[in-house]
């Protein structure tokens, strides 16, 4: 197959064919007297593999992974292949612990009580440090009521929900800026909903990068069983 080729069946440029190439994504090509690419199948299923990979899990870690795929044993390969299917669904958990925990902090909102908390008390029961809320209260993102003569930090049911909701996040994965996104939407008039379609974005991201690695997979097979020599692999 010449470069042309591969680039109308794989949908991208020819150059992006030569860059993908230079970058280990595909093998090397044999060159003819000529001096010309002469590609195979081979080069088309890894560059339509790699298209999901990256959609999944991002470039870099695609070519790693192409690379890691092109060199493992059938048990390894699809070890590699299985942990990114794992990877997507510990983020869609988190995802949706974050949604129950925000769920949490409606409900509690609507119950409140006077119970308070000390930093240690609801350090403990977080399963964080107390440097960790401190932390979280220097960026905003949970703020404790004082105690004016003792200057010591006491949390009420807002504060004590609030830091829930940022282990949650926190824990899938979230950046701090993420993190103050949905906690800043939290104090607008809409700031439960405006969290929720922010956690739903997230959730549809992840369910984009599912399906792009599903339909990466008989192009991955088609690869792992190439460079294997399996009958009816391609060539």
């Amino acid at each position: 197959m010449r470069t042309v080729d591969v680039a109308r069946e794989s949908g991208y440029s020819v150059q992006q064919v030569r860059d993908l190439e230079r970058l280990g994504v595909i093998p090397p090509a044999v060159r003819a007297d000529n001096g010309y690419r002469s590609y195979t199948l081979l080069h088309v299923h890894a560059l339509r593999a790699y298209r999901g990979l990256a959609a999944a899990v991002g470039p870099v870690e695609a070519r790693r992974l192409l690379a890691e795929l092109r060199t493992a044993t059938i048990t390894e390969a699809a070890s590699a292949v299985d942990e990114v299917h794992a990877r997507l669904a510990r983020e869609r958990a988190e995802v949706l612990r974050a949604q129950r925990a925000l769920e949490g902090v409606r409900a509690e909102e609507e119950g409140r009580d006077d119970d308070f908390m000390t930093i240690t008390q609801l350090a403990e029961a977080l399963g964080v440090r107390s440097s960790t809320l401190r932390f979280w209260e220097e960026e905003g993102l949970v703020l404790p009521e004082r105690v004016t003569t003792l200057r010591a930090r006491r949390y009420g049911p807002a504060a004590i929900g609030a830091a829930r909701v940022v282990v949650a996040l926190r824990a899938g994965g979230y950046g701090i800026p993420a993190v103050r996104e949905v906690m800043g939407s939290l104090d607008g008039l809409d700031g439960v909903e405006d969290a929720r379609r922010i956690l739903r974005g997230r959730l549809e991201r992840l369910a984009a990068r599912s399906v792009a690695l599903l339909r990466a997979g008989t192009d991955l097979s088609a690869v792992v069983d190439a460079t294997r020599g399996t009958p009816g692999s391609p060539e």
